[in-house]
């Protein structure tokens, strides 16, 4: 990326010079009423105030829409959209109110059901205008399928469809996005099936790492995958955008609440330099919390301070900001995001080679913080193509397993296995796929082996 300078002494990369992006141009909308400039400027004594202030206040990001109410969505959306047309900015949105998101998580809530959801997309549409802007469309929609039966994964991915033909059809100008997961989470191959399930061929293409902190790097050589991937389905065309609002600084315990090793990431700019990535966003605002120590959503000071600290200042080429906020706080709350759910492990799984033969190994990383961890689980196929696998995990004793992603389990302790769901139990010959599960007590120890059906 010609236009990417190095890395600062805190590891942060930042956008400079004239090299253009992908499909849009032009500065990004800050908004004036969001947490972090509310609290900046109620805080004007507050020694962490400046940092916080020069580094995070004075950057755009997105708002979030989280909150459903029907008969609210067209005017919120149009004030939103208005003030950033406006300011001559470009307005960046996360939509988040698919029915059933976060399988019924920490963020759990959004539309009682999907025609109701359709219903409130209309009437967002009705409000996004006609200039440019950026639709995040469902995060973690389908990347977590796991509480979903197969119709019920049919039936999102038509609404998600049709929820991407009714914004770009409302504003033709609209760029819609949609959930890519992350590049430790699912693979590419399997990452470009879910995205033509939920109709990517009508969207502008994907976004990514809004819940995990993985660097800049290994997202946009994912993101190359995942397009490689979809042109091979003769879906072409599609750009990636990557959220970088905390994945400047070390790897580790997933809960952003508690790592006070990470940083900010890039600022955000459309200034990218590479013609397969539309943006860089920040799509999680920086020091809202994960839910571990504090609330989900919540905008935490001592987090914002953390993430910025010893970050260099934003480059002389950022977007102009807005002025400080002269009216009320917008009446959709800061959103409750959630915490990312198969961080990137502290430990690299051991190399097992791939099996020979009809069969297939498995592997485990671990990801362990105070009384509980998350487990990664590679599943590898041997020569031949597998269809169904059934993976072994005996874990440690005192160790209970409190959820599962991407498989199905039986039994929450001892010898616990796990087997494959619908869509990801066919695995190449050589290719891998993954699931994983958390639990309380000790992981480490943990051992896996794999049987094909």
């Amino acid at each position: 990326m010609a236009a990417i300078a190095g890395a600062t002494a805190a590891g942060v990369c930042l956008a400079v010079g004239s090299a253009s992006a992908g499909t849009i141009s032009g500065p990004l909308y800050r908004d004036p009423s969001s947490a972090v400039v509310r609290w900046v400027a109620a805080n004007p004594g507050d020694s962490r105030a400046a940092v916080i202030r020069d580094k995070i206040a004075s950057q755009p990001q997105a708002r979030w829409f989280a909150n459903f109410n029907i008969s609210t969505a067209q005017s919120e959306a149009a004030a939103y959209v208005g003030a950033a047309n406006s300011a001559q900015q470009i307005p960046v949105i996360a939509v988040y109110q698919i029915t059933n998101r976060d399988c019924g998580g920490a963020s759990a809530g959004g539309a009682p059901d999907l025609n109701q959801y359709q219903t409130w997309v209309s009437n967002f549409s009705r409000g996004l205008g006609n200039q440019t802007v950026i639709i995040i469309l469902e995060t973690d929609s389908l990347a977590l399928l796991t509480c979903l039966n197969s119709s019920e994964i049919n039936a999102r991915n038509q609404a998600i469809s049709t929820a991407t033909r009714t914004i770009k059809s409302a504003n033709p100008n609209a760029k819609v996005y949609l959930d890519a997961g992350h590049s430790t989470w699912n693979s590419a191959g399997e990452t470009a099936n879910r995205l033509r399930a939920a109709g990517v061929q009508y969207a502008d293409g994907f976004f990514s790492n809004v819940s995990n902190y993985n660097s800049t790097s290994s997202e946009a050589n994912f993101g190359r995958a995942v397009i490689s991937s979809l042109n091979g389905m003769g879906i072409s065309g599609k750009r990636q955008v990557i959220d970088t609002s905390r994945n400047g600084g070390a790897s580790g315990d997933w809960c952003g609440d508690d790592n006070t090793d990470r940083r900010i990431g890039m600022y955000p700019t459309t200034n990218t330099g590479d013609s397969n990535i539309d943006a860089y966003l920040w799509v999680k605002p920086p020091g809202e919390a994960d839910g571990c120590r504090y609330t989900a959503g919540s905008f935490q000071p001592d987090l914002a301070y953390s993430l910025a600290n010893g970050v260099a200042n934003p480059p002389t080429t950022a977007p102009p900001t807005t002025p400080p906020p002269t009216s009320a706080p917008p009446t959709t709350p800061p959103p409750t995001t959630p915490p990312p759910t198969t961080p990137p492990p502290t430990t690299p799984p051991p190399t097992t080679p791939p099996p020979t033969g009809n069969g297939c190994s498995a592997s485990v990383a671990l990801n362990q913080w105070s009384g509980g961890f998350t487990a990664s689980v590679t599943v590898t196929a041997g020569s031949a193509d597998i269809n169904g696998w059934t993976v072994t995990v005996t874990l440690p004793s005192g160790t209970a397993v409190t959820g599962v992603w991407n498989a199905q389990a039986s039994g929450t302790s001892g010898t616990v296995r796990y087997t494959n769901v619908g869509y990801n139990g066919r695995v190449g010959a050589g290719q891998s796929t993954n699931f994983g599960f958390q639990g309380t007590g000790t992981g480490p120890g943990a051992t896996a082996s794999c049987a094909a059906a």
